[in-house]
């Protein structure tokens, strides 16, 4: 250990694991597990530590000795800064590996229940470009390099369009190429920068709250239909006109053109106006024959393809042959509730978020799928005594809570209503874990699946299926 520094430094430690949040894993000499942003397993490295904690190390690999034969060369220019894909740098097989190690484990030492062996990983079939919805920011002071910061050069233009810096809110990252989403997302992210650079449109500032141009959402569905959504911090109607006129004539393949003007201290739009500009307010999603009407404010799986990997899973698991009434749980726009329609007696959808359940109202009138019905209300409130004595007890539950998991109240009425199988779909195997755990003396684990939706991240989702001792 280095005296120079008051933040211990260890030399040639070799990275053993891969944790929560995609990083490294180590063990310093005293036994404390140290936790790295830029290493991977395999990899031998000095460290300097940024954060020292009663039980761990937090630092960063400044030496490489050795490197790991799991590495594999990034693809992208902007690797380890973006901070958007921080496994880049190790090989797919690997990733799905530690995705499923991580669910493994949390499921039997978070949850201390006893699972069957998981089934196999199921990868996606895209490793790049796969992502179906991007958000971009604009910023008048763009994210400098190092480089740019030790030339002492005065630069002229600082604006940009591309990504927060992780843990910085009012830096932006230029992004040239993104490898998340397929073209023409990138064309149409630099034309309109360019555009915007060359006719003097302003460029954000959150910090003074000013300037024209806030972020650009960018949606392709599978069917190839696109929509872009402009937000404005300034009711510059000349400036919008300008670029909007440009955009359209530019790109005559977009099918939604949409803006919206926000003032507010931060850029959500859910609470915002949204305007049509050119051809229609939505796009349209298929699966398995079934259209989905997705909207500037509708939520959607953002990985087409392996959503329709994702259900077919919570389809089998129910296991449904025709005379069964579903329950699905926290049911968003109702994608799942509309999948599953055709094998069940009927399908009860329950969201929180009132336009999501108007979404799955919409699309359910236009797939003429008539044994399905919908509510809006906080869960925990909703699904209640009096709700289950009027819809009728369930056959089978599907749940598909967000990141926390479901709440203590949910898990209380499963258990008292105590359906023969419950599908749990989870984007946090953690707080599965723990639900499971309450779940337990009335549940067994009988199958757990593991599905790949975000390739060169550490995010997994998990189904397993209960069923009733």
């Amino acid at each position: 250990m280095s005296r120079k520094s008051r933040k211990p430094f260890f030399e040639s430690v070799e990275v053993t694991d891969a944790g929560a949040k995609g990083k490294g894993i180590a063990k310093a000499p005293d036994g404390r597990v140290i936790f790295l942003s830029n290493a991977i397993p395999g990899d031998v490295v000095d460290v300097q530590t940024t954060k020292k904690r009663k039980a761990y190390f937090e630092g960063k690999a400044m030496k490489f000795h050795r490197y790991s034969e799991k590495r594999e060369e990034p693809r992208c220019e902007h690797f380890g800064v973006c901070g958007g894909c921080k496994w880049q740098n190790m090989r797919y097989a690997d990733q799905l590996f530690y995705k499923q190690r991580e669910i493994e484990n949390n499921l039997k030492r978070l949850g201390k229940i006893d699972i069957p062996e998981p089934e196999p990983i199921l990868g996606s079939a895209k490793q790049f470009f796969y992502r179906n919805k991007m958000e971009f920011s604009f910023s008048d002071s763009r994210w400098l390099t190092q480089e740019e910061i030790d030339s002492g050069e005065e630069l002229q233009n600082k604006n940009a369009l591309g990504f927060h810096i992780p843990g910085m809110w009012d830096k932006i990252l230029d992004i040239k190429k993104c490898h998340l989403q397929e073209d023409p997302s990138n064309t149409i992210r630099l034309e309109i920068k360019d555009f915007s650079v060359k006719n003097g449109l302003s460029f954000f500032n959150p910090r003074q709250q000013a300037g024209l141009l806030r972020t650009v959402m960018i949606r392709i569905s599978s069917t190839g239909e696109i929509m872009v959504l402009l937000q404005f911090f300034e009711a510059d109607s000349d400036g919008i006109k300008l670029l909007m006129d440009h955009m359209t004539a530019r790109f005559p393949e977009i099918t939604s053109l949409l803006y919206v003007i926000n003032s507010k201290p931060n850029d959500t739009i859910y609470d915002q106006e949204v305007i049509c500009y050119h051809g229609r307010d939505h796009i349209f999603e298929e699966m398995e024959g079934l259209r989905f009407k997705i909207n500037a404010k509708s939520f959607y799986q953002t990985n087409s393809e392996q959503a329709y990997v994702l259900y077919k899973v919570a389809r089998d698991f129910a296991g449904l042959s025709g005379d069964e009434l579903v329950y699905d749980l926290y049911t968003g726009t109702g994608t799942i509730a509309q999948f599953i329609a055709k094998k069940a007696k009927k399908v009860i959808g329950v969201e929180a978020v009132p336009e999501a359940i108007e979404d799955a109202r919409s699309n359910a009138q236009l797939n003429d799928i008539r044994n399905v019905e919908f509510f809006t209300g906080d869960m925990k409130k909703v699904f209640n005594e009096d709700f289950i004595s009027h819809h009728g007890i369930p056959d089978v539950i599907i749940t598909d809570p967000p990141r926390d998991g479901m709440h203590k109240d949910v898990v209380a009425q499963l258990l008292d209503i105590a359906p023969q199988k419950i599908v749990y779909v989870s984007c946090n195997s953690a707080t599965q874990a723990r639900d499971l755990a309450l779940m337990d003396g009335m549940y067994r684990v009988a199958r757990v699946q593991p599905v790949d939706m975000f390739p060169q991240t550490h995010h997994v989702e998990n189904v397993v299926l209960l069923e009733k001792r």
